[in-house]
């Protein structure tokens, strides 16, 4: 893996475990191995410039699990119950959902620039987009799959949250009961 891979790599996990401002630029150092001219070299904006990386980085790893996910099943109440079970199980397994959950970071600093909030919103919104168009082969009209895909992004993004901090696995297990039959209502 090139350093500035290397970088974003280890960089995303640090930004999700401890959120922007609790990963001070010598920890980024540290962790990375890399001088401060490195991370300028690769990024220079520096650690903001960084972040977008990361959160880009995660844009395209979320979504091609969530494309894979509901590739593989024919139908979104399927593929939402087994993109659930998925969280669920990593949950249990590493404790945390690294690599899905990016909220506190949206909450730390979408008021603060707007380049993160841009990339922020990219990524929900291409989650969105894969909902919606699973949605749309499962028939609903575009305006109940857009609002159907909104609902859902907030309430698996909520549920995940929520298990971090009760750090249980029940409202993403609640969710999974749920949601795939409100599915079937609309």
């Amino acid at each position: 893996m090139d350093t500035k891979s290397l970088m974003v790599d280890i960089a995303t996990k640090l930004f999700q475990q401890k959120g922007y401002k609790g990963v001070g630029l010598n920890e980024l150092l540290k962790a990375c191995n890399i001088t401060k001219g490195a991370l300028y070299h690769h990024f220079p904006n520096g650690k903001e410039e960084l972040l977008i990386a990361c959160l880009q980085s995660l844009n395209e790893a979320i979504t091609t699990d969530i494309e894979s996910i509901f590739q593989q099943h024919p139908s979104t109440q399927e593929a939402t119950h087994a993109m659930i079970e998925k969280l669920i199980t990593n949950l249990e397994t590493d404790g945390t959902i690294t690599g899905y959950t990016f909220s506190s970071i949206v909450s730390e600093m979408a008021s603060l620039s707007e380049p993160v909030r841009n990339a922020c919103g990219a990524l929900y919104e291409k989650i969105q987009d894969i909902y919606r168009n699973k949605l749309l082969t499962d028939g609903f009209s575009i305006e109940s799959a857009s609002s159907v895909s909104l609902f859902m992004t907030a309430s698996i993004e909520g549920a995940m949250m929520l298990c971090l901090t009760q750090k249980s696995t029940d409202p993403l297990r609640t969710i999974s009961k749920i949601l795939p039959n409100l599915l079937k209502e609309f």
